[in-house]
């Protein structure tokens, strides 16, 4: 039984040597010479203006957080409609329910002004 798992482990301790090397090589090759504009952050090639600890208002992460639930929703929801007719009413059932619930989650979202850039 362990000589199956033999190659497996020889290519996952080959791997793990490989990297080590690297980072080694890396840090021993490549000197590291710190000057003002490599410390300084990097944004899109503009020198930054102002501290870049800025803090972005809560709204934003709302935005992006409904943007990933509602493109997770279509991930499920194309699928589905694909093979629709086939499954019949159980799974159409339980998916109105899971629409319904993130349709009632985008409803409170924009009675508390989560969409609103003020």
């Amino acid at each position: 039984m362990t000589g199956a798992y033999l190659p497996l482990l020889l290519l996952f301790g080959v791997s793990v040597l490989n990297a080590i090397g690297m980072v080694v090589a890396s840090h021993i090759l490549n000197p590291r010479r710190d000057t003002p504009q490599k410390l300084m952050p990097y944004e899109s090639g503009i020198v930054p203006l102002g501290s870049t600890r800025h803090r972005f208002s809560v709204k934003f992460y709302m935005v992006a957080i409904s943007f990933i639930v509602f493109d997770l929703e279509t991930i499920f929801l194309i699928p589905w409609a694909v093979r629709m007719r086939d499954l019949g009413w159980g799974p159409f059932l339980a998916m109105s329910i899971f629409v319904g619930v993130l349709a009632v989650g985008l409803l409170y979202e924009w009675k508390k002004g989560g969409l609103e850039w003020d």
